[in-house]
């Protein structure tokens, strides 16, 4: 039973009251991605609410808007970019002002501070460092989702594979559909690789003996020389999840045909 419930409203926004009336608007596909999400969540006690909060531009979005910033928000979170750190002091000291006197709200000054696009994080997103700025996915939630995954992936060894992917690809699926809007496919491609690693280790600890190894690799058409050299090997699992025989035998094509999505969109030959 899981011992804390986590009741999550969506919040969906748009700037403007354009494109409203289409049958699935931009509401909609933000709406749809948060709920893959906290479906993903499940596993912590994530639980959405029914309500539905739709909000179009708010009075301090107005106002940045008035004054010409550049600048993105949601619910009550706010990032405002300019050109140089002294307008950052600038135009940080004259929207604390507008929210504490004209909007009557306090400011969280531990979550506020002047700095680099690359050293803050939105929405788990951030962006990188390189003359061509793109959007990444922030270091903490890279973080996150490695963790989630070590955690399903070391239950693997006294369980089932299809009792690992009814658990991990839920969470994989609604992890891509809210980070997939990210600009570095090389960044997921790494993940699902590290994923199918994790993967590979699991089952040769599960496998336990050099006899069933052998077997096991055999099973899975690999060939008999290269079977009889893996099974024997005293090298650590971790290592040979790397190795030829594991990379044939358990191959992306096998993980696939087991429901293990993909983090990035695949283009066949």
């Amino acid at each position: 039973m899981l011992k804390n419930l986590v009741r999550c409203a969506i919040y969906t926004r748009k700037s403007t009251e354009e494109g409203l009336e289409q049958d699935f608007n931009s509401l909609d596909a933000q709406r749809e991605a948060a709920e893959a999400f906290i479906k993903s969540q499940k596993h912590a006690g994530w639980t959405q609410i029914s309500s539905h909060y739709n909000l179009v531009l708010d009075e301090l979005d107005r106002e940045l808007e008035r004054r010409g910033h550049r600048f993105v928000s949601y619910a009550d979170d706010c990032n405002i970019y300019v050109r140089s750190e002294r307008a950052g002091q600038r135009v940080m000291e004259s929207v604390k002002q507008f929210i504490t006197q004209k909007l009557k709200l306090k400011v969280n000054e531990a979550k506020s501070a002047v700095a680099r696009p690359q050293e803050r994080k939105f929405l788990g997103f951030s962006f990188s460092a390189d003359p061509e700025v793109r959007r990444v996915i922030a270091p903490k939630a890279l973080d996150r989702f490695k963790t989630r995954v070590r955690e399903i992936t070391r239950r693997a060894k006294g369980v089932s594979m299809k009792t690992t992917m009814e658990e991990l690809a839920p969470y994989m699926r609604g992890w891509r559909s809210y980070f997939g809007f990210c600009e570095t496919p090389e960044v997921l491609i790494g993940l699902t690789r590290w994923v199918r690693l994790r993967l590979r280790a699991a089952m040769w600890r599960q496998w336990k003996t050099p006899r069933r190894r052998r077997a096991a690799l055999l099973e899975l058409r690999v060939r008999p020389r290269l079977a009889n050299n893996t099974a024997g090997s005293g090298l650590g699992p971790w290592y040979l999840a790397k190795a030829k025989a594991l990379s044939v035998g358990l191959s992306n094509a096998y993980f696939k045909s087991l429901g293990l999505p993909s983090l990035f969109e695949e283009v066949s030959a």
